[in-house]
């Protein structure tokens, strides 16, 4: 069930990837996966003693968007904040081996965001997240601005990805938009929390159902939407694009039109990183000349792919198109 896109449409899309520029402004940071076996418990105390076997490190948050976007052949420029320790380097090393710039990294005093998980025997024991995630000082949310200006001057789409880590403060979000509004380029914007009703002009605005209850104070019944086209008029958006896991996601536009995309995933392995695959998705689509509802739908099938994989993830356009294929030949 995929009436709004045909193979070809979807696969003349997704070669229109390449040479398009996106501009990914907000909070990366560096995921750290420690993987090990259990077999006593610690004398000091009462916890597993976890030997480590294997280390392994991926590209998280805005990082993760950049990645993904890189992987469907366009380019990124990302604009982001990191420290001046190791994490940071291991963050430029990696984006530098992916091909993506790091000229609009801008470096501060804080520590790069570090999410370090230890597993054993395939279950997380632990998770320690080394960050500062207040707002940016004056100086630094001055230098992100000269940043920003510079990648959506020359971007096809760009997003705004927010994980409360203090990048995306109101000055940037506000010199965002309207450099894009002046521009007439898409903005997509993951949102959080803290500055939820602050991005009136974007193009898709996408939250998960938690996100949205958080941010609205309220339980919010998915099987009745009708109250939805109201949040998308008091959010100021173009299109609200509420992502549910597995129950897939709903696409509301400004004039109250609402359409239901079913999940795709045949299995789920690990939701990490889904929402990553999905923005960066949305934002190479558009600039590739898709309307809304088609990059949901693309989106959507790249979600289904990314949630069978282990970590945070990318997903080639190869993936997607035989994704949609398994999906036409169920009927």
């Amino acid at each position: 069930m995929q009436p709004l896109l045909t193979r070809d449409r979807l696969s003349a899309l997704l070669d229109a990837a390449a040479g398009r520029r996106i501009a990914v402004i907000g909070d990366a940071m560096l995921d750290v996966y420690l993987r090990g076996d259990v077999d006593r418990i610690s004398p000091e105390a009462p916890v597993p003693v976890v030997r480590v076997r294997e280390k392994r490190m991926a590209l998280g948050g805005a990082a993760n968007v950049a990645q993904n976007v890189v992987a469907l052949g366009a380019e990124c420029e990302l604009v982001c904040v990191v420290g001046a320790d190791t994490s940071a380097a291991s963050l430029r090393s990696m984006l530098a081996a992916l091909g993506a710039p790091d000229g609009a990294i801008v470096e501060t005093a804080r520590p790069t965001t570090t999410k370090t998980r230890v597993l054993a025997r395939a279950q997380q024991v632990v998770r320690v997240d080394e960050e500062e995630d207040g707002e940016l000082g004056a100086e630094d949310v001055a230098r992100v601005l000269a940043a920003v200006r510079i990648a959506v001057e020359r971007a096809d789409a760009v997003v705004l990805e927010d994980y409360n880590k203090g990048v995306l403060v109101a000055a940037v979000i506000d010199e965002s938009l309207a450099v894009a509004a002046a521009r007439e380029i898409p903005v997509i914007v993951d949102p959080k929390y803290r500055n939820f009703f602050a991005y009136r002009g974007a193009t898709i605005f996408k939250p998960n159902r938690r996100e949205l209850e958080s941010a609205l104070g309220a339980t919010m019944d998915v099987e009745h939407p009708e109250t939805l086209p109201a949040l998308v008029q008091r959010l100021g958006v173009a299109n609200l694009l509420l992502t549910l896991g597995e129950r897939g996601m709903v696409l509301v536009g400004a004039k109250g039109e609402t359409a239901r995309v079913p999940t795709t995933a045949r299995e789920v392995y690990d939701v990490v990183g889904a929402g990553d695959t999905v923005t960066a998705y949305l934002a190479v689509m558009l600039a590739a000349g898709a309307t809304v509802a088609e990059a949901a739908v693309i989106a959507n099938f790249a979600a289904g792919v990314e949630v069978g994989k282990l970590g945070a993830a990318t997903v080639s356009g190869a993936e997607v198109l035989a994704a949609y294929d398994e999906v036409a030949a169920q009927g």
